[in-house]
């Protein structure tokens, strides 16, 4: 069987296990020449190809309803609904997603990208299948790398006491994003290391199902007998605690033995955990041999490995990285902490030079920031690195733990802004919105790598309160940064006198471009680098509301709550000035593709802003 025969899924469910292997073979080699020439998350599909295709033989997804966590996983699924025409457009712009997207297909049940909240979706639709009368099945597919997170702990507990009928599939391939951190991936492993337990399975159960007559029945004899015979091999009783039969370890490449268990698992009428192996990278050895790298990979060669570079510029978090390294050489009292995102952020190289002042707390950034408020008030100076993104799941953390106890912790919020790629659920396009209203908070935009630094020593000298620092993932070309940051005082990067434009962070390059185009018309505006986005620059705003100057703002935030807001509640406050225009995102979920393309159709480009200031100003 081949790919191209596959056209909604269904024909899978009378596919022989034979046809099934040579179309994994079709599958992986599908994902790789993809994920090659558009990237993606690569290593994490390559694993879960049979097990995949193994739920579409046994189960029926017009009736059954399937839900993946974070979404790393889904390129299979994608390939087996209808989508194998189309997937070469993978996270192009008005292509495929590369994550889970409702308003893409049917089968794509969850809109997916952050992580640990399938087990509690897919709870509730089990809850509404019952309640309602329907049928099916309800399945999550959860990463062992998400049950570092909270919340899949709430859900399995509420599982355990209701008995809702629902089956668990925990991917376990050892690893997350970085590794796996914390007690639960250490009882994995114990699990993972009972080979004796899993062969002896395998090979009884599968001589039971060829029995003619009572087959099924003996097999179900066995199955209650393992349980109590299984806890010699394998202590599973973490999962029986919580109220939930526990079936596994399980080789997450053998579709024979995993269909005939799908099989048994349509007869269960309670709440079941199945714990599969896989292997990250599978089918292709460079991610085989360097699954972390291979995560979430830019265009690469396929014969080589390496990636496709382009020049890139630097990189925030890296200089991040490299600055708090030679600051701890000094300063005993600083530490790093990440959640499952060390790489990602461009930390590592901290977590190499300094592993005990280094903390990963895995994929639960609630706890993350509690544990450096923690750090805080014991007397360390705690540097949190975590994705605009990813940081909004810790919001009461941020206001309840930090900012409400004042406490010295600053926030290094990667991959600010329209982030491409990934799409709607990695944007960091809501950070000022979000954090604007919490008291105390110091917020900066910097406008290049040099002026992120200039307040990382800000900081470090002078900050004794919580400092929230957003960047996107890589410099932007602009002018030179020279001055010395300090909150509430922005820089004037052009003077004029019929306007003043308030540019934030990666928007002062596109603010000066506009200032160009309107002096070409005769319109001479000032440029201020609005870096303190919390404190405002209050002299400045009265110096240019008393010259009778409009305001503009321009900001890689939502309009909603951003910084023009902040302009506009000053002016209306203050009782003097006036804000004649805000650029921003719009206020709604944006889908992946082109930055540059993205900011032009929202008017964020230079050209756009300076048409849209010449019509203000002239009306």
């Amino acid at each position: 069987m081949k790919l191209s025969d596959v056209k909604r899924g269904s024909e899978l469910r009378t596919a022989s296990i034979e046809d099934l292997k040579t179309l994994s073979d079709d599958v992986r080699d599908t994902i790789l020449k993809t994920v090659s020439q558009n990237g993606g998350h690569l290593s994490s599909n390559l694993g879960m190809v049979e097990l995949t295709l193994s739920l579409y033989h046994v189960f029926d997804f017009d009736k059954d309803q399937l839900l993946f966590d974070v979404g790393h996983q889904c390129y299979t699924h994608k390939l087996l609904s209808g989508r194998a025409s189309s997937f070469a457009t993978l996270r192009q712009e008005e292509g495929i997603c590369g994550f889970p997207r409702t308003d893409e297909s049917k089968y794509d049940l969850w809109n997916t990208g952050h992580s640990s909240n399938a087990i509690s979706a897919a709870l509730g639709l089990a809850r509404a299948r019952d309640l309602t009368g329907g049928e099916g099945r309800v399945i999550a597919v959860v990463g062992d790398g998400a049950l570092t997170g909270g919340m899949c702990y709430e859900a399995l507990n509420d599982l355990g006491s209701r008995k809702t009928q629902m089956i668990i599939i925990l991917n376990d391939n050892g690893m997350s994003i970085s590794s796996n951190v914390g007690a639960l991936s250490n009882y994995l492993t114990y699990l993972r290391v009972s080979k004796g337990w899993q062969k002896l399975k395998s090979a009884f159960s599968h001589i039971l199902f060829k029995v003619p007559i009572g087959g099924k029945k003996l097999h179900h004899l066995f199955q209650n007998f393992k349980d109590h015979v299984r806890n010699i091999f394998v202590n599973d009783k973490f999962f029986s605690s919580l109220g939930l039969r526990y079936l596994g370890p399980v080789d997450g490449h053998n579709i024979q033995y995993m269909t005939q268990l799908f099989r048994h698992l349509q007869d269960e009428k309670e709440p079941v955990i199945v714990h599969v192996m896989t292997k990250k990278g599978k089918g292709y050895p460079f991610a085989e041999q360097n699954p972390e790298r291979y995560h979430g990979i830019g265009p690469f060669d396929l014969k080589t490995g390496e990636r496709i570079e382009k020049a890139r510029p630097r990189s925030f978090g890296a200089s991040a990285c490299a600055f708090l390294c030679e600051q701890a050489q000094k300063n005993p009292r600083i530490v790093v902490v990440n959640a499952a995102m060390t790489t990602g952020t461009g930390f590592d190289g901290f977590a190499k030079a300094y592993p005990k002042r280094h903390f990963d707390a895995g994929i639960a950034e609630e706890h993350a920031v509690t544990l450096a408020a923690g750090m805080a008030k014991g007397g360390l100076r705690p540097f949190v690195a975590i994705y605009d993104t990813f940081l909004q799941r810790a919001y009461d953390q941020i206001m309840e733990d930090v900012c409400f106890q004042d406490l010295p912790v600053v926030f290094l919020m990667d991959h600010a802004g329209y982030v491409g790629g990934d799409g709607a659920s990695h944007h960091g396009m809501y950070g000022i919105s979000y954090l604007r209203s919490i008291p105390g908070l110091t917020i900066v935009c910097p406008r290049n790598v040099d002026e992120m630094l200039s307040a990382l020593s800000w900081c470090l000298k002078e900050g004794k309160a919580p400092v929230a620092i957003r960047y996107p993932q890589a410099d932007i070309p602009g002018p030179a940064y020279t001055g010395s940051f300090s909150p509430g005082r922005w820089e004037c990067l052009r003077k004029g006198q019929d306007a003043c434009l308030l540019a934030v962070g990666s928007m002062v390059p596109n603010a000066l471009k506009a200032a160009e185009q309107l002096q070409k018309n005769g319109i001479e505006i000032s440029v201020l680098s609005a870096s303190s986005v919390r404190p405002l620059d209050e002299m400045a705003l009265k110096e240019a509301a008393d010259r009778g100057m409009p305001f503009f703002t321009a900001e890689e935030n939502e309009r909603s709550g951003g910084f023009g807001s902040a302009v506009a509640e000053w002016c209306a406050v203050s009782g003097t000035g006036e804000v004649r225009g805000v650029f921003a995102l719009p206020d709604a979920f944006l889908p992946h593709g082109s930055r540059e393309k993205r900011l032009q159709e929202c008017g964020l480009d230079g050209n756009a802003m300076a048409e849209f200031i010449r019509r203000k100003l002239r009306t």
